[in-house]
């Protein structure tokens, strides 16, 4: 596959505006802020085969599917490295509809890319707590079933938008919420993080998400140490939420962790959701990826058109 698919890109819900009002921390008035427009599911494009769905846990308000795209050479035995996407919704709703373009691109390039669902509000009734707990029961069972699934168990990466950056980062950075009846001797924490405008600072939303008693348990911000792993964030400037990118970079840069932040200017909350900014952020995906040893070669989306729409990594 040499380009992302273009439904896609055009295939913005933009319910979730309405949906979550997010009051600016300290100042009045209320204002309304997109949580990660959820994309719907889309067919595969042609030549991708189909994900194979699985359901990865049981909850007690239902079961829970993941959808995992193979690579075109893939055949049992491989260790290839793996991700996990998280879609966005306000911890409310949204789709593992969302990232199939991504997770399509990422196995062309020799990843098994997965989609997760978690338990939204709307649906289950749930917190950002629950969240939580569902983002690392998917990574501890893409780490169980490595070998069937030709994981390698040792790399396996956590991806996300919004609030599904947010459970991504969770993953890797806040301790327990592990759900009770897994093995917790297999690990739920990735090896590394593909952030696309995540919150990390619950804090500053934990009341209005539903969190309020839980916002410190599971803001990833507070949870910086020397073995946090790698990750790359992606935020327009005019998303409010990139200034929990830019602590989590500085926080980092202190102990000596790596932390890439690029931002799109003048782009708001959910940018990466629409062309050319799907292209480009996955592009720049890919690129860390590559530095990881997790992918080789240049990246096959190509880029833009306009080479005025381009990415600054901030220092």
């Amino acid at each position: 596959m040499k380009t992302l698919v273009p439904a896609v890109i055009v295939c913005i819900a933009l319910a979730v505006a309405a949906a979550w009002t997010l009051a600016e921390e300290g100042k009045a008035p209320v204002r309304r802020e997109a949580m990660a427009a959820p994309i719907e599911t889309v067919p595969p494009a042609a030549g991708a085969a189909a994900p194979k769905e699985y359901i990865y846990k049981k909850t007690p308000q239902g079961e829970l599917n993941i959808f995992v795209h193979l690579p075109p050479d893939w055949k049992a035995g491989d260790k290839r490295p793996a991700i996990v996407f998280f879609f966005g919704g306000g911890w409310t709703g949204g789709t593992p509809g969302q990232f199939g373009a991504q997770a399509e691109y990422l196995a062309s390039r020799g990843m098994v890319a997965a989609r997760a669902d978690y338990r939204v509000k709307s649906r289950q009734g749930t917190t950002p707590v629950e969240c939580v707990e569902d983002a690392k029961s998917a990574v501890r069972w893409l780490r169980q079933k490595a070998g069937d699934l030709g994981i390698d168990p040792d790399r396996i990466v956590a991806a996300g938008g919004s609030a599904g950056g947010h459970i991504a980062a969770c993953t890797a950075l806040v301790e327990g919420l592990d759900a009770k009846d897994e093995d917790r001797a297999v690990s739920s924490r990735p090896s590394a993080l593909v952030l696309f405008n995540p919150v990390l600072d619950m804090e500053r939303v934990g009341a209005i998400a539903g969190a309020a008693d839980k916002a410190k348990e599971i803001s990833p911000i507070r949870y910086v140490k020397k073995d946090t792993p790698p990750m790359v964030l992606f935020y327009g400037t005019k998303d409010r939420f990139v200034e929990d990118g830019r602590a989590m970079l500085a926080k980092s840069k202190e102990i000596g962790n790596r932390v890439e932040l690029y931002t799109a200017e003048e782009m708001p909350h959910g940018f990466f959701n629409r062309s050319p900014w799907t292209e480009i952020t996955v592009r720049q995906a890919d690129a860390f990826l590559a530095s990881l040893g997790y992918l080789k070669g240049d990246p096959t989306a190509k880029p833009p058109a306009d080479a005025s729409k381009s990415l600054k990594r901030e220092p």
